[in-house]
């Protein structure tokens, strides 16, 4: 009887203390699978990232590797490419005002041209795509420049700001003052995401006023020599503002164009390049600069690389391209032709075919 008595609690104590331990593993075994699953989601991520770069490292070195290739088997030759201005500051004036006719003109670019020393130490690498200042690019010969401004003024690229806008109108008249013959193209625009500078048309025309060539279908058949004593073509292009009048001092958006190929991939730009400059006519009939830019733009599949490491992989192929031009029946089309950090190779490149043409040569 004691037995049964005492053996009919243990049972139930048993099963009592069995049920919340299994509530208890099965409890704790639900948030593991969920810590688990939660770490694994970003090793997943972190795999597919890895992966992802180092398929586009492939791309890029395949993509160099044909350019370099494309170099080799092809070569760099052309009308004009042995030719060197022996001062380049003047080099418009070497050619003679009164031959060179402004749709002759190859003009030496550079893009985003008043970014020498943009934003801090931290930014700068990724925003800054000269390193020369406005009055020394275009001593180096650079005859278009590309300037980017937001609402107060200052220079941009993107969200990062440099010096006030004055400061490439001081630059720019300084030149000015110490050549006599030399054309300049001036762009201006308000960078994306950013308004317009208050009535910034009227600055523009206050501070540049005395050489301004107005806006004037004609230009494009005239010399250099007709076009002077006015020495800027000034593109203004707002966001929001009224764009430039007819007849006007300066020059609305449509009198310079170009294609905008927005990939880090070397031999993609090279190609698109040509095949965007072949779609247009040539420079003999049409009347609109086209600018064709040997850039290449930070991806967000490749972060951390520095614009100067960019710069590196297409930089050393603007004589290909323009002899890849040639070989294709398209150089009677290039007219504008811009890089990032501009150097004494690129320029006489363009200087060469100018005078190429300017000799019946091109």
């Amino acid at each position: 009887m004691v037995v049964r008595a005492v053996s009919v609690p243990i049972e139930q104590i048993a099963r009592g203390v069995s049920q919340p331990i299994e509530q208890i593993v099965h409890g704790v075994s639900e948030p593991i699978g969920q810590i688990a699953c939660e770490v694994s989601r970003p090793m997943e991520q972190i795999a597919r990232g890895v992966s992802q770069h180092f398929e586009k490292g492939i791309s890029i070195r395949a993509e160099r590797d044909s350019l370099a290739d494309l170099k080799q088997r092809h070569g760099c030759d052309y009308p004009g490419c042995e030719h060197r201005p022996s001062d380049r500051k003047n080099w418009m004036a070497s050619l003679g005002p009164g031959r060179l006719a402004i749709n002759e003109i190859v003009w030496p670019a550079t893009h985003n041209s008043a970014t020498n020393g943009i934003g801090s130490f931290i930014t700068r690498p990724f925003a800054e795509c000269q390193t020369l200042s406005i009055y020394n690019q275009l001593v180096k010969g650079v005859r278009l420049l590309d300037v980017r401004v937001q609402q107060d003024g200052l220079v941009c690229h993107g969200p990062i700001k440099g010096y006030h806008v004055g400061v490439v109108f001081q630059d720019v008249k300084r030149f000015l003052s110490e050549t006599v013959s030399e054309i300049i193209i001036l762009e201006i625009r308000t960078e994306f995401e950013h308004n317009d500078p208050p009535e910034f048309d009227k600055y523009l025309v206050e501070g540049l006023g005395d050489y301004l060539i107005r806006q004037d279908d004609n230009v494009f058949d005239m010399t250099v020599g007709q076009v002077l004593p006015k020495r800027v073509i000034c593109i203004w292009k707002p966001r929001n503002s009224a764009a430039p009048q007819v007849g006007g001092l300066l020059w609305s958006a449509r009198y310079l164009k170009d294609d905008w190929i927005n990939t880090d991939l070397p031999l993609t730009k090279f190609q698109g390049n040509l095949t965007h400059l072949g779609e247009q006519p040539p420079v003999s009939v049409r009347k609109f600069f086209y600018r064709v830019e040997n850039t290449l733009t930070p991806q967000a599949d490749n972060p951390g690389l520095y614009l100067t490491a960019l710069t590196g992989w297409i930089n050393g192929y603007a004589r290909l391209f323009i002899a890849q031009c040639f070989s294709t029946g398209i150089a009677d089309r290039l007219q504008v032709f811009s890089t990032d950090f501009v150097d004494d190779d690129f320029v006489d490149a363009c200087v060469g075919l100018t005078y190429a043409r300017v000799e019946g040569n091109a």
